[in-house]
C-alpha cells in the first residue's frame, strides 16, 4: 500500500533511545482512510525532491480539529549521511510518501541475530562484506551438515 499527502514536517527528534519525526497534514489529504490503515505498519518515507528514502514505524496517528499528527519511529541504524537532506525539509511543506515495507515489526526492532550481514542497493544487487563468509567455510559447513545427516 502507498500513501501520498501534502503535509508540514513539523520536527524531527532523537535522544538516546530512538529518533523521532512528525508531519502535521491538513486539508483534504487528513481524510484519506489509507493513513489509518497504516499505522503500526513498518513504512518507507520519502519527501518529493529528497532521495533518501527512511525506514521507520509509523507509530500513531491523531486527530484534532485543525490538523492530524502524524509520528514514526525512524530505524535506530540510519546513518547521519543518509537523512541528512530528509532532515534539511524540517520546517517546511512538503510531499510525503508513506510506502508500506515489507519488513515486519519484529524484525524493524529486532535484536542482532546469526546470520550473513548485508545490504542491497537500490538496483537490487546484494552487497556482502568482504572477509565475513569465505569457500572454506561453506565447506566446513557443508561437511558437518553431511556427517549431521548420516
Amino acid at each position: 500500500m502507498q500513501l501520498t499527502v501534502k503535509a508540514h514536517f513539523n520536527k524531527q527528534t532523537k535522544d538516546s533511545r530512538k529518533e523521532l519525526i512528525q508531519f502535521y497534514v491538513k486539508g483534504e489529504d487528513e481524510k484519506k482512510p489509507e493513513i489509518n490503515h497504516l499505522t503500526r505498519e513498518v513504512v518507507e518515507l520519502e519527501i518529493e525532491g529528497v532521495e533518501q528514502k527512511l525506514t521507520c514505524e509509523f507509530s500513531k496517528s491523531s486527530k484534532d480539529s485543525k490538523k492530524t499528527v502524524l509520528d514514526f519511529v525512524v530505524k535506530g541504524d540510519t546513518s547521519a549521511d543518509q537523512s541528512f537532506n530528509f532532515y534539511k525539509m524540517a520546517g517546511s511543506d512538503v510531499t510525503l510518501n508513506i510506502v508500506e515495507s515489507q519488513m515486519s515489526i519484529d524484525e524493524f526492532y529486532g535484536e542482532d541475530h546469526e546470520g550473513i550481514e548485508y545490504s542491497v542497493d537500490d538496483k537490487g544487487s546484494v552487497n556482502v562484506p568482504d572477509n565475513q563468509l569465505s569457500m572454506d567455510t561453506l565447506d566446513e559447513v557443508a561437511a558437518s551438515t553431511e556427517e549431521e545427516l548420516d
